[in-house]
């Protein structure tokens, strides 16, 4: 994987910073380029509160913001996530001063994850620790793109008891207060760059969580993208059906009914179509941001939407001793759970559910 670092890393801080990242990036086999067009990740540096954003020309390249974060640094919501989103970022990295030799590292993910390496920890991990958090990022493919075929048989435009399920369950996870709201990206990035956002990556809003349920042997109906899972209701705007995955293409297809602007599926969806396509007796599956002791978990905090995270999931199923009810824990995210049907997994997990995840 190629990367480079851009913007303004002549500080004393980001000087020190970026020449140990790349040493432990190197010593990793990943090639270093002055060419940001030929780079798959993308590390850039900026002084506090002035985000300069990286304009992507491809969906595969990812963006790592590296900056300073006020001190203190209390809430990583208010003080960093804003900061991530302005950058147009997968993952900000933010160095505070701190009682050690370093500064602290915090790391805020689009999911609203906060983790931190910590300036008096070993000199000789400190760095490999700041790899560890990016590198499954800068080896991750995403898989956002959807194919739209406006072919959904009439009889479903307004939806079927599946469809009907998804509502109930969207409803059941707000009553639980397992709905985080959508975070208002238009209010935080100017105009300029929420255009750039929207044709490059379809988001229209930052939501969390997402459902979907079988509908047959190969397709299933999910949840879109940015939209309010409380209330999922319209065909081809709230909820959607999928088709497929096309590797060649690397996209999910998507059907919908003609008279319908479709918004996208949800990213987990190459999730969801590796554990359909491989377990029959799967017949929905929930993801939201909470927690369950006792669970197994993914390893790496794989980037939402990426082919990584969903076989990552998948081979936990797998291993499952009975995979189509399976309780998946995401890495620094949330869960994953399979089950016959939505109403069965909101019956088995009743009163096991823990609203913070824990953070590694």
């Amino acid at each position: 994987m190629d990367f480079t670092f851009v913007g303004s890393s002549d500080s004393p801080t980001f000087v020190w910073f970026s020449e140990g990242l790349r040493k432990v990036m190197e010593s990793e086999g990943h090639r270093y380029t002055r060419h940001a067009g030929d780079a798959r990740l993308v590390v850039n540096f900026f002084p506090q509160g002035k985000p300069r954003p990286v304009r992507r020309h491809a969906q595969a390249v990812f963006v790592c913001a590296v900056t300073e974060f006020p001190v203190p640094f209390t809430d990583h919501i208010s003080q960093g996530y804003p900061t991530l989103l302005r950058a147009l970022a997968n993952l900000a990295v933010g160095l505070v001063p701190s009682s050690g030799a370093r500064p602290d590292v915090h790391f805020v993910t689009l999911e609203q994850g906060h983790y931190t390496v910590h300036g008096n920890d070993d000199p000789e991990d400190y760095f490999r620790q700041v790899y560890a958090r990016i590198e499954p990022m800068a080896l991750s493919t995403l898989v956002i793109e959807n194919f739209f075929e406006p072919d959904l048989p009439e009889p479903l435009w307004n939806g079927d008891a599946i469809t009907a399920s998804i509502y109930r369950a969207g409803r059941q996870l707000n009553k639980l207060n397992l709905l985080p709201a959508p975070f208002p990206v238009d209010e935080v990035l100017p105009a300029r760059d929420f255009r750039h956002l929207k044709r490059l990556f379809g988001i229209g809003g930052l939501s969390y969580g997402n459902v979907s349920a079988r509908y047959d042997d190969e397709w299933f109906w999910m949840s879109a993208s940015g939209v309010d899972k409380s209330n999922l209701k319209e065909i081809g705007q709230h909820i959607l059906m999928v088709k497929d995955y096309d590797a060649q293409r690397n996209g999910m297809v998507v059907s919908h009914p003609p008279a319908v602007q479709p918004r996208r599926v949800s990213v987990d969806a190459i999730e969801h179509w590796m554990i359909y396509r491989e377990h029959p007796d799967v017949g929905a599956i929930l993801h939201f941001h909470g927690w369950m002791n006792g669970i197994r978990s993914t390893e790496f905090n794989y980037p939402c939407g990426t082919r990584e995270l969903g076989q990552a999931v998948a081979d936990i199923v797998r291993e499952a001793e009975d995979p189509s009810r399976c309780v998946v824990g995401l890495k620094n995210h949330g869960l994953t759970i399979t089950g016959t049907s939505l109403d069965e997994i909101f019956e088995r997990i009743d009163g096991k559910v823990l609203r913070t995840v824990p953070m590694a």
